[in-house]
């Protein structure tokens, strides 16, 4: 049956005379059903990846790219009047992560149902997600951002479980939603939900009584932990998460023939960074409760157990107080204590305990107790190994290994690039598709004037259909002709979004002294701040409050402009990646992990300008020198200024006049006429007196190469050569190939 009876079928009506909302709900239930087909069971072993986040953005392309459905549907529906696009625009993204962690786990599960892996993802079902950002007098502000309706991709099963805390119990539910693999199979993301959840309790605002935690558990992803109730409901959500997630994983295993003695033969736990570390403990507690004896149950879960560390900032490196955990979890504190002194009584080195100074150290108890240990990129593996966590790489050193994170190309391409996915098919054929290393194949049109200039046209259509997009949907006027210089990921003082927008006080002044760039920039920004993180707050503002100065400057704007897009989500990066030309990614050397939007943008022929930093250094090593732009200082550097303490910031505004100049432009006349003078003080105060993440060292070497990114754009022949040259080398990046390194060196599936 052709795809246009079947929706005919399910619409009991002609796919004319039916409105677009009609079209989603049918298209909704008809991928559900031939999702559902696909399921299967076979294989002994399984992976739970469980995890605090799941940024799976929408889902009705992607379904139908990996259904091998979506050219039928598109052609079906445009020969009955019908744009697919705008019946995309009625689906909700689903509010259930906030950056590259959640991303990342969401390309997984893709990956794991493309090559036929049996392995499911693990989390919480949150109402409201981490917040919706809305701009009002140049500052953000955080609103509920709801997701669910009555129709969605999550399916209600009929699963339950008790979770106790101490001094009252919930009853949880499970709801599905289908991963769909690439021509392969499907997987489930389960997400936990409670039966007491009352919205109610959340207004127009994200403040809700944060006591009331049988009614408030799955309302958000993090909340505020500014205060202790904010950081105690956290340890509420985490435990609430592995406890189903440990009662879910014996369950299946024993429906699949464990005797719970061979657990580890059944099953294995990916725990994806800190959140979900009280799975340890909780399995050890079940599998007492089961009547297994405390050694033995510590060794199988020690054989299930692998750790995914994400991070180096050591405000990531959850450390919860005793006295949360004996209120919120007390039956796990007597395991934890039990494993704790296990460690003391064999490691001499006090600095790998478990609990020090009344603090749980989540991560200490994954590294004893797991039996692998994997950071997400080269540079970072061999930062944790030689320096965060050396003194557990002394004990383990066998543990330790190296997982280059990756994306779903697929997604970000043939979803989100149609017209450059189209191009690659019709230049090397089909077989990238399924694997990524073909693209390789492109490098053999380097020197083809026409490819190349297809090339720059595609790029083109993608940027004009931004420019629309911000038009009607923000009301931000963009000149399609101008360099897109593009920094979205998360607002955090290490990803330095801050030296960019100095870089462009920088610019202002230049231009206002008539040294005017050989081609417009467009710098684009997006991101959201944590509610309770002031500065990061405060560098939004600042670049908002650029934004509108630069707006209104007409002797400035015809050559500089600056855009902070509002919300910025998967569904927004989907718009922003493939009509971007230079990719900013210029965290502070040794402090980003991995990242992957620097992957994604690399993929959709954007040039990189960044530091030595995260997976930046294998994209260097990927495309050569002539291919990226390189600046700032080396880890190593950064690492060894941290040691000496010996950084002082005002040293360089002291020496600098340009750093001086942008720094004073913050709290300059025209700075106070549009913001606000207590957000920027405070963030002129931050620079000047910390500057922990050492914008200033870079400053001059980023303002440098930034401007020699400009010149080298206007060689437009050149620049479609290195556009090439990077979608030719982001195969390796495929979290296809990440996903089989797991498999192959950590789970065994």
């Amino acid at each position: 049956m052709s795809i246009m009876n079947e929706l005919e079928r399910k619409l009991c009506n002609s796919i004319t005379a039916a409105t677009n909302e009609q079209i989603y709900f049918a298209l909704l239930d008809l991928v559900k059903e031939k999702a559902q087909k696909k399921e299967k069971l076979e294989g002994k072993k399984k992976l739970y990846y469980v995890s605090a986040e799941f940024l799976i953005g929408k889902l009705l392309s992607n379904n139908l790219i990996n259904l091998g459905i979506y050219e039928e549907t598109k052609k079906a529906l445009e020969q009955q009047g019908k744009s697919l696009a705008q019946i995309e625009e009625i689906e909700m993204e689903p509010s259930l992560g906030n950056g590259g962690l959640g991303r990342l786990a969401a390309c997984f599960l893709d990956s794991l149902a493309t090559l036929g892996l049996p392995g499911d993802g693990v989390g919480l079902n949150y109402h409201y997600g981490l917040f919706k950002q809305v701009f009002e007098n140049n500052l953000q502000h955080e609103t509920p951002n709801p997701w669910i309706t009555k129709e969605s991709w999550l399916n209600k099963t009929e699963k339950t479980y008790k979770v106790n805390f101490g001094g009252f119990e919930v009853t949880s539910k499970m709801y599905d939603i289908d991963v769909v693999g690439y021509n392969n199979r499907t997987n489930k993301l389960h997400l936990f939900d409670i039966e007491t959840i009352d919205e109610s309790l959340v207004g127009d605002t994200i403040d809700f009584d944060k006591d009331e935690v049988e009614k408030n558990l799955t309302l958000f992803l993090y909340p505020d932990d500014s205060d202790d109730k904010g950081r105690i409901l956290r340890v509420y959500q985490q435990y609430f998460m592995v406890s189903n997630a440990a009662q879910l994983i014996i369950d299946e295993a024993i429906e699949h023939g464990s005797n719970l003695h061979d657990l580890a033969d059944y099953a294995v736990i990916q725990i994806n960074d800190t959140h979900p570390s009280m799975i340890i403990p909780e399995m050890i507690r079940l599998l007492c409760q089961k009547g297994l004896l405390m050694d033995e149950a510590i060794e199988i879960v020690s054989k299930m157990c692998a750790y995914t560390n994400h991070t180096i900032l050591a405000e990531a490196l959850e450390k919860w107080p005793i006295h949360f955990m004996n209120k919120a979890v007390p039956q796990l504190m007597p395991i934890i204590v039990e494993l704790d002194n296990r460690v003391r009584s064999k490691v001499k080195d006090e600095t790998t305990y478990i609990i020090q100074n009344d603090l749980v150290h989540m991560a200490h108890m994954d590294i004893h107790y797991g039996y692998s240990i994997n950071g997400v990129a080269y540079l970072h593996t061999e930062i944790l190994k030689n320096t965060e966590l050396n003194n557990f790489y002394k004990l383990y050193p066998e543990r330790f290994n190296n997982k280059t994170n990756g994306i779903t190309f697929r997604r970000w391409l043939m979803s989100c690039n149609p017209e450059l996915s189209n191009l690659v098919t019709e230049l090397i054929g089909e077989g990238w598709k399924k694997d990524a290393n073909e693209l390789e194949k492109l490098g053999n049109y380097v020197n083809d004037d026409a490819v190349l200039q297809k090339i720059l046209d595609v790029k083109q259509t993608k940027k004009n259909e931004l420019v629309a997009y911000l038009k009607e949907k923000q009301g931000i006027e963009v000149d399609a002709n101008s360099i897109f210089d593009i920094q979205v990921k998360r607002l955090h003082e290490y990803k330095r979004q801050q030296l960019n927008a100095l870089y462009v006080i920088n610019k202002y002044f230049e231009i206002k002294e008539g040294k005017k760039p050989n081609h417009p920039i467009t710098v684009i920004f997006g991101a959201k701040a944590a509610p309770a993180y002031i500065i990061a707050k405060d560098i939004i503002h600042l670049i908002l409050c650029l934004q509108e100065i630069i707006a209104n400057d007409p002797e400035v704007s015809p050559y500089l402009k600056v855009v902070m897009v509002e919300n910025y989500n998967v569904t927004l990066a989907e718009k922003l990646i493939p009509a971007c030309d230079v990719s900013e990614q210029i965290s502070l050397a040794s402090k980003e992990a991995s990242g992957t939007g620097n992957m994604k943008f690399m993929l959709n022929g954007a040039v990189t300008l960044g530091t030595s930093d995260g997976a930046n250094v294998e994209i260097a090593q990927l495309v050569g020198e002539d291919n990226i732009y390189v600046f700032g200082e080396d880890s190593q550097t950064v690492i060894d200024r941290y040691e000496r303490g010996d950084y002082c910031s005002k040293d360089y505004i002291e020496k600098n006049k340009l750093i001086k100049r942008a720094v004073e432009f913050i709290v300059g006349p025209e700075m106070m006429k549009v913001g606000q003078k207590e957000n920027l003080e405070r963030l002129h105060k931050e620079l000047i007196v910390k500057d922990w993440f050492m914008t200033f060292p870079d400053f001059e070497d980023y303002c440098k190469t930034k401007d020699r990114v400009v010149a080298d754009f206007d060689d437009r022949k050149t620049w479609a050569k290195k556009m090439l040259v990077n979608i030719s080398k982001a195969g390796f990046f495929s979290s296809d190939r990440t996903i089989e390194q797991y498999n192959q060196d950590i789970w065994h599936l």
